[in-house]
């Protein structure tokens, strides 16, 4: 339960704390005193979207705190049994969030918040007129095994849904898909065709240069064997020198060294002459080679015009071709193994839809029932509730929606409740709602706002009755204008603004008899109104005895 809530600079609250009760809390008060706000402060400390227009003028910025009991599944945020939430929001539209004192987002406060404390005012009874609405209140009627099984389904729709996202994309791009594989295709047979080597280019370029002047090069390598290899060549020469060197070496041994390099160079001179001869030998005049090198130069360069400046980029680009096209092709098994999921998830989505589409169907009359009955309870004894399924397309709720009827009295016609609702009969169908609910979950405080819009006298009471009822299993702190609703109060908050500042306080017996009396005829000590004040407090006590 909410223990103390604490706000400060909100709209017209400057410094206001308030200690809270187990049972009914009911705050009152003239209009514009300041009540509202401090559901306003509710919400906010339970993660609700905050604007630097909540802070009052002149402060700095807006902060709210509230103490609870710890829930629980404690999510390490309690200390001694409770757990403390913090807001705050500066005139900058700057703001913070804080649990247990430690630093926290607002979507934290709002997980956590929403455990705690559930509020209901003027919108949250409008959003009860929405179809999607509707749905998930039938849903939660139905209980958990029925609320697991619609989370089955939404999860199958939400992995159909995506699955046929990918599907169509890649049906849409299948073309342009088809078009590179082409283009793919095409590129690697022609470097395949020409299948180039590292190195290549530049080993066939020196094999032409030297095709191209053949001829030339017979003549050279012949004037070289002629001068060096031929009669009385330098190789003879050379011989002979380095006998008569040899000679010399047997009168002077200082000759040695001279006669060792004149036996090199005609041992050297020799080999030359026949190394020449034998490059001559090899040299031929092969015009069908010159061509056919000059033809796989003329395909090597054509591929690096196209593919790379080099025989390696060539062969980079090559490899790479390859892997996307292997990619490309691999995409059609894709593509069919994306059509099989398809199929696969609408069979399980048609399957899990089945089955909440079933347990709507059998809670829908059960919910009916039971909210007629609560109407009854709440001053509309020939309001009748019925709970229609419609069908809709597929989709992330199911195969159809929820719609709530009333036929607000005996013979007259079922409507929609938009169409049927006034705005008391609309706050007490929330309050149904509500109620019907109560045994279905654990928020253990239930805050109301204006639930007595557009009500008074006998209907009144009927709210302030099944409100305390509603508050023998659950905190509720109801901000309203009625005296009826009012004088059940386990603990009534009176609100008053002074100089400008909404300021609180707990009433006893007799200051309870003084607001009912002001709420009651604008007078706190108009005779009459005491008088039906304490007659309305002994019907509230005759209710819950």
């Amino acid at each position: 339960m909410l223990h103390q809530l604490h706000i400060s600079g909100l709209g017209v609250i400057d410094d206001l704390d308030l200690e809270l009760h187990p049972g009914l809390n009911v705050l009152t008060g003239e209009t514009g005193a300041g009540k509202t706000m401090v559901t306003v402060g509710l919400a906010l400390v339970s993660g609700s979207r905050a604007s630097a227009q909540l802070v009052r003028s002149g402060a700095t910025s807006a902060r709210v705190q509230a103490r609870f009991d710890a829930p629980d599944a404690d999510d390490g945020w309690a200390e001694d049994g409770e757990v403390l939430l913090a807001r705050s929001v500066g005139a900058d539209g700057r703001g913070g969030a804080r649990i247990g004192g430690q630093l926290t987002t607002a979507s934290a406060l709002s997980v956590l918040g929403g455990r705690l404390l559930e509020i209901h005012g003027q919108h949250h009874a409008l959003r009860l007129l929405d179809a999607a609405t509707q749905t998930a209140f039938l849903d939660r009627a139905a209980g958990g095994r029925h609320h697991a099984a619609v989370e089955a389904m939404r999860s199958t729709w939400e992995q159909l849904a995506h699955a046929r996202d990918v599907l169509r994309e890649l049906s849409e791009a299948m073309r342009e898909r088809e078009r590179e594989a082409d283009l793919l295709a095409y590129q690697v047979r022609e470097i395949e065709s020409v299948g180039p080597v590292e190195g290549d280019t530049e080993a066939l370029t020196a094999e032409e240069t030297r095709l191209g002047h053949v001829e030339r090069l017979l003549e050279l390598a012949a004037a070289v064997e002629t001068a060096v290899g031929g009669e009385g060549g330098a190789a003879d020469s050379l011989s002979d020198a380095a006998s008569a060197l040899r000679a010399g070496e047997s009168l002077d041994p200082s000759l040695a060294e001279l006669a060792t390099r004149g036996q090199t160079l005609a041992t050297d001179a020799a080999e030359l002459a026949r190394d020449v001869r034998d490059y001559r030998e090899r040299l031929a005049v092969d015009p069908e080679r010159l061509e056919e090198v000059r033809q796989r130069i003329a395909a090597l360069k054509g591929l690096q015009r196209k593919y790379g400046a080099t025989d390696a980029e060539v062969i980079v680009f090559l490899g790479e071709a390859r892997e996307r096209l292997a990619t490309l092709e691999g995409a059609d098994e894709r593509l069919a193994g994306l059509e099989h999921e398809v199929v696969e998830l609408e069979a399980a989505f048609a399957e899990r839809s089945s089955v909440v589409t079933a347990g709507r169907a059998k809670a829908a009359p059960l919910l009916a029932a039971s909210l007629t009955t609560e109407l009854s309870e709440l001053g509309m004894p020939s309001a009748e509730i019925e709970v229609i399924l419609v069908e809709s397309p597929p989709g992330p709720s199911g195969v159809e929606r929820v719609e709530l009827g009333l036929r607000p009295g005996t013979g007259q016609p079922w409507l929609p409740l938009a169409k049927a609702a006034s705005g008391g009969e609309l706050s007490r169908v929330m309050l149904a709602c509500r109620s019907v609910l109560a045994d279905l979950d654990d928020v253990p405080t239930l805050v109301f706002d204006e639930v007595d819009a557009g009500i008074g006298g006998e209907a009144g009471l009927a709210v302030g009755r099944r409100l305390a009822r509603l508050a023998g299993t659950r905190q509720v702190l109801v901000v309203t204008h009625l005296p009826q609703i009012a004088c059940f109060a386990d603990r009534h908050v009176r609100v008053r603004k002074d100089d400008g500042r909404a300021t609180v306080e707990v009433l006893d017996d007799d200051e309870r008899i003084h607001e009912l009396s002001r709420m009651l005829a604008g007078l706190e000590r108009s005779e009459h109104a005491v008088s039906h004040a304490e007659e309305l407090l002994a019907e509230a006590a005759r209710a819950r005895s």
